[in-house]
């Protein structure tokens, strides 16, 4: 698919069977949640630019390097925040901003309700965190609200995605560079991915 990353490594497919798993307990989805988190972090910054700095080792001086743009993590309230402590982990330096959608009950279209953002998203790499790409209503109302706020240089990082919800992103944001760890086969009636893993906040939050 354009424009997509699917990582296809053994052990993230280790990870990926641990938090299908039905029978996996909260403590051990969290484990694994963070984990994948971090991978999926270091496939979305594959390309961040990076300016030369020297630095002196306890031998020689020689040369370093520090990222040159700023990195922006934007979870999409609640289940973004399963993936943003493997994101940080991976890379401390990174502001974290947060966006709440809801979809309202009559119009059926996402509607803010929460956000808040750091100060200089133009030029900054955004990544905007969902664990689960179903419809993608919600991911691509967020990354309009974020464009709208200046935000130029985005991803959208998820656990898995259905081809629904790529194909969703894709006409409505051709520019956004899409990472996950798993393209499933299809959304069902109620709009979860088959197979899936379930509601990933409530197994990440325990409110099952």
């Amino acid at each position: 698919m354009k424009n997509v990353i699917e990582i296809d490594h053994p052990v993230v497919k280790r990870y990926l069977t641990i938090l299908r798993d039905k029978s996996t307990e909260t403590a051990a989805f969290r484990r694994a949640m963070g984990t994948i988190g971090t991978v999926l972090a270091y496939q979305a910054l594959t390309d961040l630019p990076l300016k030369e700095r020297e630095v002196e080792t306890p031998i020689k001086k020689t040369k370093g390097y520090l990222p040159e743009t700023e990195v922006f993590v934007i979870p999409i309230l609640r289940a973004g925040l399963s993936l943003v402590d493997g994101i940080i982990n991976f890379m401390p330096d990174a502001k974290v901003g947060h966006i709440g959608v809801y979809r309202d009950e009559k119009t059926h279209e996402p509607v803010n309700y929460y956000h808040n953002f750091p100060g200089g998203l133009e030029g900054a790499y955004t990544l905007v965190v969902d664990p689960m790409l179903a419809t993608g209503g919600t991911g691509s109302h967020a990354i309009k609200f974020l464009k709208e706020n200046g935000a130029d240089n985005i991803r959208f990082v998820s656990l898995i995605a259905a081809p629904e919800g790529i194909e969703r992103l894709q006409n409505d944001h051709p520019d956004v560079l899409i990472i996950t760890a798993a393209i499933d086969e299809k959304l069902n009636e109620n709009a979860f991915i088959v197979p899936g893993l379930g509601d990933a906040g409530d197994r990440y939050f325990g409110t099952l």
